[in-house]
């Protein structure tokens, strides 16, 4: 019997006879852990954007004045997210021919080295060019680990779950990013709260990079209790791994790869507008305490993790594609009144205006996201399309989006040109959404 699939429903990854013996308990814990997992992988990841505006330009980058030195130190931003479709397509191999276990607690293992040996680097006064190239080193390594997260967490979670509820658990997981965030912005918060800016510029900015030990070490025990999801034992048990996953997603899924890229540039770039690159113009442009922004991140991020859910539902309600398209059309109205926010130097609007932007804006497409892009791939190939997806967009997205951002404001004095960037960005995401259509699953 065929199940349509219209952009009311979703298909099916697990037939009923599976579905019924998966407890609905036991789906909350892998979702829960697959998030607790991701949000520590997130934490590494993007405590280095955190460190990258506040920090890195004078420690590494000492030579130029601060807003060049900015576009040096997202350069080398850049250059981790250039290396997470190799970490992409090394775990996805992994994951849909070992199993999505094993992919998960090898990243996580990564990810914690590289973001300890980066709080324990020397500053560029101690040895000199040896500080930026290291740090480009550990940032590689750091690129490469998160490359092989998302696909395996959402994987994981979206195998275990059911249908009718796939956006709602898989949003959970999502949770992950937001929270990876705010946990280094807290850190931050009460080192600059504490310290000097000389002991902040000195050790204090270390401290967070450190505390990544005990992180990883919590992650790495709750993974170890993950079960393998039961679809994907199900391919194990007949034999049918795919010899070549990435191949193989290319060569059966090349254009749900290509807009899925595309649709994922916007939901990427956009959320490192609101929250990194919003603390670069506040802070170096507008001359603002670094601590007033930091806040609106805070905020901003921690209504983010309520907003997820109640969109990942609602996606399991009216359809991912309207959820996701909804979302970037309200990213694209918001794009110009954000910067007028931000230049009212009002704390509470720069507040509401980065709050609007993650909470609203991001947090209904990356809700959506998860589930949608889940469905696109069969089980033989679904780790290495994610990752494969989820890491060239994130690349040309967030990777690309505070450069790209801060070269703008660098020739054109303004941010005019910066919003139209999130425009045009929103709206070739929402385009590539449309193209994202819906199977007949037999």
């Amino acid at each position: 019997m065929a199940i349509k699939n219209d952009d009311m429903s979703s298909p099916q990854l697990l037939d009923d006879s599976v579905q019924d013996q998966v407890e609905s308990s036991d789906i909350a814990k892998v979702a829960l852990a697959s998030a607790i997992g991701t949000m520590i992988e997130f934490y590494d990841f993007f405590i280095y954007s955190v460190a990258t505006a506040l920090v890195f330009n004078k420690i590494f980058f000492p030579n130029y004045d601060p807003l060049v030195g900015t576009i040096v130190g997202y350069t080398t931003l850049f250059i981790g997210y250039g290396a997470r479709p190799l970490g992409g397509i090394i775990f996805g191999h992994i994951g849909d021919r070992v199993g999505r276990k094993a992919a998960l607690m090898t990243t996580i293992l990564l990810m914690g080295a590289g973001t300890v040996l980066i709080g324990v680097m020397p500053s560029y006064k101690q040895i000199g060019v040896l500080a930026p190239i290291g740090l480009i080193i550990l940032r590689i390594l750091q690129g490469i680990g998160i490359g092989g997260e998302y696909g395996g967490g959402i994987s994981l979670t979206a195998e275990h779950a059911p249908a009718n509820r796939r956006g709602f658990y898989t949003a959970l997981v999502n949770i992950g990013v937001p929270a990876g965030f705010l946990i280094p912005i807290v850190l931050f918060f009460g080192l600059t709260a504490a310290t000097s800016e000389a002991a902040f510029m000195s050790w204090g900015w270390r401290v967070p990079f450190l505390f990544s030990i005990v992180l990883v070490g919590l992650g790495f025990f709750i993974r170890a209790r993950i079960k393998e999801t039961p679809v994907f034992r199900r391919v194990l048990t007949a034999g049918n791994r795919a010899a070549l996953p990435v191949v193989e997603a290319v060569r059966l899924h090349s254009s749900d790869i290509l807009l899925g890229i595309g649709a994922k540039i916007a939901e990427s770039g956009l959320f490192n507008v609101y929250a990194v690159f919003a603390i670069t113009y506040c802070v170096t442009k507008l001359g603002l305490p670094r601590q007033l922004v930091l806040n609106g991140v805070l905020i901003g991020c921690a209504l983010e993790c309520l907003a997820l859910p109640f969109f990942g539902a609602l996606s399991d309600r009216i359809g991912r594609r309207r959820v996701y398209i909804g979302g970037m059309v309200f990213q694209a109205l918001l794009a110009y009144p954000f910067f007028l926010m931000l230049d009212s130097r009002q704390a509470g609007l720069i507040w509401l205006a980065i709050s609007f932007g993650l909470a609203l804006g991001h947090g209904s497409v990356y809700a959506a996201q998860a589930a949608f892009f889940s469905e696109l791939f069969t089980t033989r190939v679904r780790y290495s399309g994610l990752s494969l997806v989820h890491q060239f967009g994130a690349l040309l997205g967030g990777g690309a989006s505070p450069l790209i951002c801060t070269l703008l404001l660098t020739k054109y004095g303004s941010w005019p040109m910066v919003a139209g960037y999130m425009v045009a960005a929103s709206a070739l995401s929402a385009f590539c959404t449309l193209g994202l259509r819906s199977r007949e699953i037999v």
